[in-house]
């Protein structure tokens, strides 16, 4: 998967949208919920390679990091409860977009009742 792989995925996701959260970089690319603007996605660019954090449940995050090469603790964020997924060529894809919709679900707004 790539870039542009993962952001097409992310938005077939209900009610999402892509942003560009940092007005001098129109690489880094969030997806968000259109509801409460939070972000399950993060795509940059990372030394040259393209890095997507994802929010996974924490229990979960040090079982991926040790079976993953390609999965490592968030950077720039929690990494309790946020992992980064390095784009490389021979990442498990049906992995990836588990991710992408855990993320998506763990950032959706809770309805009272």
């Amino acid at each position: 998967m790539n870039k542009q792989d993962v952001i097409k995925y992310c938005l077939t996701l209900p009610n999402t949208y892509e942003d560009c959260p940092f007005t001098e970089d129109f690489e880094t690319v969030t997806i968000k919920h259109c509801d409460n603007k939070k972000w399950f996605a993060l795509i940059m660019q990372v030394r040259g390679e393209w890095y997507l954090n994802v929010k996974t449940e924490p229990e979960y995050s040090e079982l991926l990091r040790n079976s993953y090469n390609y999965i490592i603790p968030a950077y720039h964020m929690n990494k309790e409860h946020w992992n980064t997924i390095i784009l490389k060529e021979n990442i498990d894809e049906n992995l990836v977009k588990e991710l992408i919709e855990q993320s998506y679900q763990l950032t959706k707004s809770k309805c009272k009742r």
